[in-house]
């Protein structure tokens, strides 16, 4: 089962955005992105998924899954 920040990466990827794109497009700062991403923090915040699903155009339920 792949972790959030797999998930968000993917996304991030299919999309050709870079972390900075996502960072700018979601209001959440680049060391919390890089965290989530590299799995140092595996439980983001409601809030903080929910604004990285936004700028993604996905649903918070397709990143945690």
């Amino acid at each position: 089962m792949a972790t959030i920040g797999e998930n968000i990466k993917k996304a991030r990827n299919k999309l050709g955005l870079t972390q900075d794109d996502l960072v700018r497009k979601s209001d959440v700062k680049h060391t919390t992105l890089t965290k989530i991403e590299s799995n140092v923090v595996i439980k983001p915040s409601v809030q903080t998924v929910a604004k990285i699903a936004k700028a993604l155009g996905v649903l918070m339920e397709d990143l945690v899954k």
